[in-house]
Formats: C-alpha cells, sequence, structure tokens
C-alpha cells in the first residue's frame, strides 16, 4: 500500500537525485531536508476527503516508529507504511503491523550496514596512522643509527631485516647511494662536463650541418635516432604522474640525465627502459646524485648484460633462472614448457626497467630496496615471487594469456602479499647459490637449459 500523493511528495524533493537508476533505498538525510508534512495538515486532509473527523492528536505508527530514529531514512523505504488514499479500503490492522514490522527491519538492516561502514572506515584510519608511525619511527632509527655508522652497521642482521621492511621515503635516496656505491668515481663536476657537451651536441644536431664528412655523418644520424628516442621516452614515463611530461616540473631533468649518459658511455648510447630508471632516481636523489647512482647501476654486470644487448650473456641469465624456476615452481615451470613461454618474453622487460614499468611504483621502490642491498640476484628473486603469487592463475592460461598477463600485470598488487612470496623462494639449486649456477654457465647441465 503506497500513498500516491506522499510519492509525488517525495520524489520531487531535491534531497532524491533523479538521475539514479531506480530509488536509494537507504540514506542518511539530514532531517531537514526530507519535507515532512505538518500533522494538523494531514488531519486537515484527512478529514476534507472522507468527511469524517480525524483521531486527535493520534500519532501514526509512522510518527511512532521515527521518533526512535537517529537518522531519517530516505522516504521510499517509509512509503510502506503511509495509509492508504482515502478511496481505496483502510488497510486491515494485521496487514499494518506487518508493514510496521518490515520498515523496521529494513531500518534495522540499514543501521547494521552503515555500522559495519564506520567500523571499516575507523580500522582504515587506524591502520594508516599506525604505518605512518612505523614509517617515522623507522626514518629516526636510520637517520640517527645506521646512516652515521653505515660501514660498520650496514651488514648486520638487524639492518638487514629493517632493510627488508622497506627504506622509509625520506632516507631512500641516501640508502640507495650508499648502497650501489660509485665505483666508477663519478664526480659531480663530470656530470656537468657531460651535460655542456649532450647540450651543445642537441644544438648542432637541431641546426642543420653543412656537407659533414662520411664518418661524422654516421654519428650524427646515430646521435639523432638516439635523440629522438630519449624525446618519445620521456612522455612515455610514468605517464600516470604528469611531471615527466613535456611542461612537467621534471621533464628537463630527465632529459639532462639521458643526454648525459649517452656522452658519458656513447658506447652504450640511450637504450629504451633507461628512462624508467632515470625517473625513478630523480625522485629520490638530487640531479647529479641521481646521474652517478643512475650511470653505476647500469654499469653492474647484469645491467650491462641487458643494455648492451650481449646475446650469450643474457641466455646465461636466462638459463640460471631456469634452473631456480624449476627448484621453486616445477609445476608451473612444466606449463611453461609445455606451452613454450620463455622467460625472454617477460624478464626483459622486468629487468631493463627494474620493475619500475611492470609493478605499482611504491612497490618497485620497495624491490628496489632490496636489490641494492643484494644486488642482480634479488631481480631473479622478485621474478620467482611474482610467479608464485600468480602461479594458479597462471597454470590455467595458454601461451597468448600467460604473455598478455606476466607483461600487463594487474594494477594492485598487494605488497606484503608479494613479499611474502618472495621470501619463500630458495635461492639455492644443488647446494649452489645464484652465483656459482651463473658462473657455470657453459656447463653441460647449461647447455641442456640453453638448447632446450
Amino acid at each position: 500500500g503506497m500513498a500516491v500523493p506522499s510519492l509525488l511528495l517525495y520524489t520531487n524533493s531535491p534531497s532524491v537525485e533523479q538521475k539514479d537508476p531506480g530509488w536509494k533505498l537507504f540514506g542518511k538525510v539530514p532531517l531537514r531536508e526530507v519535507p515532512v508534512k505538518d500533522p494538523k495538515k494531514i488531519q486537515k486532509e484527512y478529514e476534507t476527503r472522507s468527511g469524517k473527523p480525524g483521531p486527535a492528536n493520534s500519532p501514526s505508527p509512522r510518527q511512532s516508529v521515527r521518533k526512535n530514529l537517529d537518522f531519517e531514512p530516505l522516504s521510499t523505504t517509509a512509503l510502506i507504511l503511509e495509509d492508504r488514499p482515502a478511496n481505496l479500503p483502510a488497510k486491515p490492522a494485521e496487514e499494518a503491523q506487518k508493514h510496521r514490522q518490515q520498515y523496521e527491519e529494513m531500518v534495522a538492516q540499514a543501521k547494521k550496514r552503515e555500522l559495519k561502514e564506520a567500523q571499516r572506515r575507523k580500522k582504515q584510519l587506524e591502520d594508516r596512522c599506525k604505518h605512518e608511525e612505523s614509517i617515522g619511527n623507522a626514518a629516526q632509527i636510520w637517520n640517527q643509527e645506521i646512516l652515521p655508522n653505515w660501514s660498520t652497521m650496514c651488514t648486520s642482521r638487524r639492518v638487514r631485516d629493517l632493510w627488508w621492511q622497506g627504506i622509509p621515503p625520506s632516507v631512500r635516496g641516501k640508502v640507495w647511494s650508499l648502497a650501489v656505491g660509485n665505483d666508477l668515481n663519478i664526480t659531480h663536476e663530470l656530470y656537468s662536463i657531460c651535460l655542456s657537451r649532450a647540450r651543445e651536441k642537441w644544438r648542432t644536431t637541431a641546426a642543420p650541418s653543412t656537407d659533414p664528412e662520411p664518418e661524422d655523418a654516421l654519428g650524427s644520424s646515430d646521435r639523432e635516432s638516439s635523440l629522438e628516442l630519449i624525446k618519445l621516452d620521456i612522455s612515455r614515463t610514468f605517464p600516470q604522474l604528469c611531471i615527466f611530461q613535456q611542461g612537467g616540473p621534471y621533464h628537463d631533468v630527465l632529459h639532462s640525465i639521458l643526454g648525459a649518459y649517452t656522452c658519458y658511455r656513447p658506447d652504450v648510447g640511450y637504450v629504451q627502459g633507461m628512462s624508467f630508471i632515470a625517473a625513478v632516481l630523480i625522485l629520490n636523489l638530487d640531479t647529479a646524485d641521481a646521474f652517478i647512482a643512475f650511470a653505476n647501476l647500469l654499469n653492474k654486470p647484469c645491467q650491462m648484460a641487458f643494455f648492451r644487448v650481449d646475446h650469450s650473456l643474457m641466455l646465461t641469465y636466462f638459463a640460471a633462472f631456469e634452473v631456480f624456476f624449476e627448484e621453486n615452481l616445477p609445476k608451473l615451470f612444466a606449463h611453461f614448457k609445455k606451452n613454450n613461454l620463455t622467460p625472454d618474453i617477460y624478464l626483459i622487460d622486468w629487468i631493463f626497467t627494474l620493475y619500475s614499468k611492470s609493478l605499482p611504483l611504491d612497490l618497485a621502490c620497495r624491490v628496489w630496496d632490496v636489490f641494492c642491498r643484494d644486488g642482480e640476484e634479488f631481480l631473479f628473486r622478485t621474478a620467482l615471487g611474482v610467479l608464485r603469487l600468480y602461479q594458479d592463475v597462471l597454470t590455467c592460461m595458454d601461451f597468448i594469456h600467460m604473455a598478455q598477463f606476466l607483461t600487463r600485470l594487474p594494477d594492485l598488487i598487494p605488497a606484503e602479499e608479494l613479499f611474502q612470496h618472495i621470501a619463500a623462494v630458495h635461492m639455492s639449486s644443488r647446494n649452489r647459490k645464484w652465483a656459482q649456477v651463473l658462473n657455470a654457465g657453459s656447463s653441460p647441465f647449461f647447455l641442456r637449459f640453453l638448447g632446450s
């Protein structure tokens, strides 16, 4: 039984959004926003319609129920309590009672849901406060105890455990710089020299050259393609952040570091993927320090092998990875083999950008934390952690779907869960550690992997 006049009264009310599909059944609407008729007015309407005097001061069941509520439900819920229009027979008492009961149940459910939501929000807030507090405490420990005594403390069990939990963002850059080191002895002055050389090259490349020497022409075209690639790649680096793109605050910084590197290592030049590594460093370090860390990172054996596209060395890395893959995830390994899914399909992208393109940025930084601590081995351990996390999903897929899944990982990857899976990966095979397996690259055991 619904009173038509009342329905019109409520649906025309500005507090109910017309654009929503269907009516909103519940909602916390302040009392004043829902138009409530004056009881005297209702009685008057009743008398004129029915020609009978209404019962004086008898509260409607709807009013008596509402008295106990601490919020006003939206009208569509309360319609069940309306009396029928005068031209229809009145509701039988037991139906009115039943409707009252149904209404009270609806309200109780709405309140229950609201309470649950409030508790969820409260817990979320508490968790966030706890997390921020723990980051603050950790930052204090790093700043006051660990960093001043770096060389003696960096290898201690306590520091290694703290490190595994993620380095607080405020000290991350300092820790990365110290952990990566500066074996190349690059100074801030050297960065300035490389940068001014790069700027000079950009100027001459932009200006039309007249009658160049044949060998110079080749070098110049190489530089131009490298320069074009840098421009193109900068616009594709973390596009969702909008800070590295043309006009963004870090566009020129990223351009400078990549340009300076091509002058510092013309034999390597610019390779796609480098822009992501440089960008992550820029977000955590001052420009010159970011360049120093960048050049030293790319000088590590694994990065050099990939960025210089040393095929035989890359194959050796893939083969070593497969040894640990088979050891840790035999079922998934067999499934990949059966579907001819080789590591190069997904690993190249992960290694080239040190996961900064494949994982959410905060999670990628946490992977970088431990990578700075453990070196290249951790990149392959992380890969096995990712495969372990998604092994159930992957085992049900064919080649195409697996390749698509691994080259475009989910946007939301639970950090703690991934790190639990990484921790569960054992980096030893037949009592040999990563370095030993990698160095045994030319053994017949390895050639079996390379050939298969």
